[in-house]
Parts: C-alpha cells; structure tokens; sequence
C-alpha cells in the first residue's frame, strides 16, 4: 500500500482587538470534540459527488492548539511535519480505511511532540491559527487539495457550531472563523507585510516556504537590499560609510545620524521577523558570532592603550552600534571594529565577546548620541564620553 499524502489547512480566527484567550491549547476531550465539529464543516464544504473526491473520504487529523501565523510559515512548514508524524503513529495503531478523525489535544497544558508547543508571546496578532489535514491516497489528497483551494476562498466559513464551540471553550468572542488552505495563508500573510511596507521580508519568506532551492534579491523601503540563497537570508553589513556613501543626502550631522538610526531600526524590525518565521540573517564578511554582527577595521595595537567600546545611541532604539577604539597618544582614537546589537541578545552576549575578542574593557562607554567622525563618512568616538556603566 502506498504512503497517503496530506492536504493541510487550517481553522483561521480572528479576535477583536486586545483580546486574547487565557490558554492556548485545548485538552484532549476538547480537542476530539472540535476535530468532529470540523468533519462536519468540511464533510458541507466538501461533499463526495460527480466524481469529486469528499472529505469524508480522508483521514482528518486536527491539532487542538492555537499558533500564531509566524509558528506555521516556517521553512519545512514543521507544525505540519510534525502533525503528519503523529498520523503515521496514529494509522498504524488504529488501522482502517479512509473516514477516521483523530484529534491530539494536550495534557496538562502541555501537546504531544516537539515543537507542537504553541508560542504566543513570539509575534502576538489578532488572528490565530488551528491546523489540520486530510490524509488519504494519492488521487484524493490531490482532489481534495485542488477543491480547498477553489471552495474555501468562496465560502470557507465555519459552520456555528464550531464556532460556538470554540468562543465557549476559549472564553473569548470572535470576528470571523474560516477555513483556509496554506496557500489561502500565503497570500494573507504576504498583504500583512506588504501593507506595513515589509514587501521585501516577504519575497524571502516566499523563497524559504515554496522555493527553498531557489536564489532571489529584493529591496526593503529603505533600500536594503536582501538576498536568499541556501536556504538563508543574506545582508550587507549595515556600516555607516556604506549608508552614507548610498542614501546621505544632506550634510548635517544631526539629520545624517537621524537617517542613519531609521535605516538600522528597519533592521531590527526585518532581523526579528525572519526570526520569528526560524529565519537568520546572515551578514556577510560579520567578523563576529550569530549575535552581533561586526565590521573588523585593524588589529589592536599593543603598544596603545586597552581597546575600549563606545555605545553609540539613538533616541527610542537605545544602543544602536557599538565602536572598539583605543585611544591615541595625541588625541583622537583608532577605530578596530564596529558592531550592531540588533536585540537584548546581542546586547547581553554578543558585546561581552566582543570585548574579550579585542581584549577591550567589558565596560561600554555611553556617549548618548550617534556619533560621527570629522568628515562625517564613519562613525566615532569622543575622547570623555558623558555616561560611564
């Protein structure tokens, strides 16, 4: 006998505004309960007739939990790996053809398998997302996958009592209650981001869910262009001299660091999406670790003084970049590295490595601002910065 193939898709929410349930998983009860509310949704959405396969031809297995879409579209789609692996252990234990409804609630609070544990504080949204999937032979996983796309779109609504059941058992109201396929989720994802102006977090997403051996370029609001190949996203180091040489259009200081501070924090905001979605950024010619990428300029000079590190900041980001410099006998300093926390991690491991990597002071020199060179085409330090921690 063949290996079945699976059709997947999910039970899309929407919540009003500010509200969210008090759990995010249902017990094993509950979750067998719902699995038969949506046999009954889908058995109307897809009826078996004229040659058309019906969903209650297929095996239906419903995860009893609630993700955020950024746990879904994850490359591999492993939510949905994961639900499959439970069906293999699943079929085999119950045996049969075709019609079953298998539903895997939690125990305690707590799913069953790796990474079946819902992560709600990692992107919180208005809509939650509860995942299943037909799984049948060939030619009806196929026939089924092709209907979805067409009937869930037109009229995916689920039917009330599902919905009802769920805004009893969750304790919360709803907006709307759908069905959608993967690719339904796709597309209302990619207008999300598109409407907030991360068209070009997409085009990668896109490439890391539907063409992982693909290679593609997209361009952010900003101007920063990213790259996927390998299975990664890739950037350019985000060096002053290089956004300034590119987008510096004015000549003062204090509106040059202003731009500079909105092009990194575009950054953090791209660098915690893909993250969310188990995407990296990857930097290339980071001189640095997985945390903190960093810009190596020169070799620390043993006959100067100890390298230090400058904090340089920008107003509602805090500490934006950070400079390893040692100070010069004259006056002034030689720049040896540059580097850009991007989040709290790099700010709590990747700074303390760095300054064992230059054998510089651990403590960070606060200069309150971002602060430029003479010439205004790299960052720099002041020899008395005005806050010392």
């Amino acid at each position: 006998m063949s290996e079945p193939l699976h059709s997947p898709g999910v039970l899309a929410l929407e919540l009003p505004a500010g509200v969210a349930p008090a759990r995010h998983t249902l017990s094993r009860d509950e979750a067998d309960a719902l699995a038969r509310h949506i046999a009954d949704d889908l058995a109307r959405l897809l009826p078996h007739g004229e040659g058309k396969a019906g969903a209650e031809q297929a095996d239906l297995l419903v995860l009893g939990a609630l993700y955020d879409p950024v746990q879904l579209l994850r490359p591999g789609w492993p939510l949905f790996a994961a639900l499959a692996e439970l069906t293999h252990h699943a079929q085999a234990l119950r045996g049969g053809e075709g019609g079953r409804i298998v539903a895997f609630g939690s125990h305690d609070g707590v799913m069953p398998g790796q990474g079946l544990q819902p992560q709600p504080d990692a992107v919180p949204g208005a809509m939650l997302l509860l995942p299943w999937t037909f799984s049948a032979a060939a030619n009806v996983a196929e026939d089924l996958g092709t209907r979805m796309e067409s009937v869930f779109m037109a009229r995916g609504e689920a039917g009330p009592r599902t919905a009802d059941f769920l805004m009893r058992t969750l304790g919360v109201p709803l907006e709307h209650a759908r069905y959608l396929t993967r690719h339904d989720l796709c597309a209302l994802v990619c207008t999300q981001l598109e409407h907030a102006g991360y068209s070009a977090l997409w085009q990668m997403l896109e490439f890391a869910l539907l063409y992982p051996h693909r290679e593609g370029e997209a361009l952010t609001s900003r101007g920063r262009r990213l790259r996927f190949a390998a299975g990664q996203v890739h950037c350019a180091l985000p060096a002053y001299a290089d956004w300034a040489r590119e987008f510096a259009q004015v000549e003062d200081a204090a509106e040059r660091a202003n731009g500079y501070a909105g092009w990194l924090f575009e950054l953090r905001q791209c660098a915690a999406l893909l993250t969310a979605h188990g995407l990296s950024l990857q930097f290339d010619g980071n001189a640095g670790d997985g945390s903190l990428p960093v810009q190596a300029l020169a070799d620390a000079d043993p006959a100067l003084p100890q390298p230090q590190l400058f904090a340089h900041e920008a107003r509602g980001l805090g500490i934006v970049a950070v400079s390893v410099a040692q100070a010069l006998p004259g006056g002034g300093a030689r720049l040896l590295a540059q580097a850009w926390p991007l989040d709290q991690a790099g700010l709590e491991h990747g700074v303390p490595r760095l300054a064992v990597q230059y054998g510089a002071d651990p403590a960070l020199l606060r200069l309150g601002r971002i602060v430029l060179d003479a010439d205004g085409k790299e960052l720099g330090v002041v020899a008395t910065p005005p806050v010392v921690h």
